[in-house]
């Protein structure tokens, strides 16, 4: 009997503690109507292949990223207060990635892969629902678009560089991810996750004179760029 009221007495005390408030850090934070700060973020590149059945009968070629590489982001943070649970967002900045596809004739890799690098101009619009700010700790939801440009897109082939497949410049995303925002004593920093997914097809159907198989066995490239942010506001 005594082991078990000291067991109860301890899950008590214990529970007690944990719903005890602790001390908020910036209380009056939420209720600034603009604030701003900056964002470092890491990537990963991908894409949704789409082949042309008229090209992978005449070539048999098939592509496919062949693994997701790392690149990273860079970016200002402009937040606007709309009501209670509800901001909007304006994050321009940069980012950087590359992918990598690799073609297969008869399920063995054929030449060279075909490294795609991508230099961002990025200009997302997002709007951010707030949860209840539990502490020092809050979680979100968050769901926008976002325009971006290209700017490692080219105009024409390079024969000197072995790239046979050119994307458009322009595309437009949607994105959708979920974070937690962490008060801490001077500033605010949040953790975000997210997906954007371009609704355009970017690939330059126009094929290479040196090696038109790589872009007649595509019919669609669409872009998808997961992206895990740390924003310092």
């Amino acid at each position: 009997m005594k082991r078990g009221l000291s067991i109860l007495f301890i899950l008590v005390s214990f529970t007690v503690g944990a719903q005890r408030p602790h001390v908020k850090n910036n209380p009056a934070y939420d209720d600034k109507p603009l604030h701003f700060g900056f964002t470092l973020g890491l990537n990963t590149m991908d894409f949704f292949v789409t082949h042309d059945p008229a090209g992978y009968a005449q070539d048999t070629l098939y592509a496919n990223v062949s693994k997701l590489l790392p690149g990273f982001n860079i970016g200002i943070v402009s937040d606007l207060r709309l009501a209670k649970y509800w901001d909007l967002r304006f994050l321009p900045g940069i980012s950087f990635g590359q992918r990598d596809l690799i073609y297969y004739r008869n399920q063995v890799v054929y030449n060279s892969k075909q490294r795609i690098e991508s230099s961002f101009l990025e200009f997302p619009l997002i709007l951010k629902y707030k949860a209840k700010r539990i502490n020092n700790f809050r979680p979100y939801l968050m769901a926008g678009i976002n325009y971006r440009i290209d700017m490692a897109s080219r105009k024409a082939y390079n024969p000197d560089k072995a790239i046979y497949v050119r994307l458009k410049a322009l595309d437009l995303y949607h994105e959708e991810g979920f974070g937690i925002d962490f008060y801490l004593p001077y500033f605010k920093l949040t953790t975000e996750l997210k997906v954007s997914t371009g609704f355009r097809n970017i690939l330059v159907s126009e094929p290479s004179a040196e090696k038109p198989e790589f872009a007649r066995a595509l019919q669609r490239l669409r872009s998808q760029i997961w992206v895990l942010s740390f924003h310092f506001e």
